[in-house]
């Protein structure tokens, strides 16, 4: 196992593949088969869970979460806090053939802070996802999301609001919606979504 730290600060079970010129956060952990591939760079305090592969030049952001049977390929970026549910999917060819070679063609796809990916949700290349954006389980997402925004379904559509611990903001006429966990307040003018 190859990487550079010269100091592994990070645990990665002995089942872990860790290719070299990875770049990998303190306190990270990567679990039983996943497979980190070079020139990764991962913040610290991240979770893989088992059977997870990280493909070359991929970039995580601190505290994400990543669950069992999940790929991230090439051209993904996540930042800080985000969680990846199980078995869901990123694409990064938008018209994949297998007799055509499109390697210098991968699409970016930004994933920003505090973004939640649902189990088995498809995330289509070329697109935002907004911070503390909420994807449902299963939801095919084919266009950007706009910050703290619910989306379900196939294709995804809009289906409401998330604060940013999770629940689902119900705005008053006023266009102001409280969190029942955190009490913070939340403010919807003109289709966007921001805290008070």
């Amino acid at each position: 196992m190859s990487t550079d730290n010269p100091q592994q600060d990070y645990f990665s079970h002995e089942t872990a593949v860790i290719d070299p010129g990875c770049k990998i956060g303190k306190g990270t952990k990567i679990w039983h088969f996943s497979h980190i591939m070079t020139d990764c760079e991962i913040g610290e305090g991240c979770n893989f869970g088992q059977n997870v592969v990280v493909s070359p030049g991929v970039k995580l952001g601190n505290n994400v979460k990543v669950q069992n049977n999940v790929s991230i390929y090439t051209g993904v970026v996540c930042e800080d806090d985000v969680f990846l549910g199980p078995s869901m999917v990123f694409t990064n060819i938008v018209n994949p053939r297998s007799a055509v070679v499109r390697r210098n063609e991968y699409v970016t796809t930004m994933v920003r802070r505090g973004a939640t990916i649902g189990a088995n949700a498809t995330v289509v290349c070329g697109i935002e996802i907004g911070q503390f954006a909420f994807i449902g389980a299963g939801a095919v997402v084919t266009k950007n999301v706009a910050p703290y925004a619910l989306v379900v379904g196939n294709p995804a559509r809009h289906a409401g609001w998330m604060s940013e611990y999770g629940h689902r903001l119900y705005f008053d006429t006023d266009g102001l919606a409280i969190c029942p966990e955190s009490k913070e307040q939340y403010r919807l003018d003109q289709g966007k979504v921001r805290k008070v």
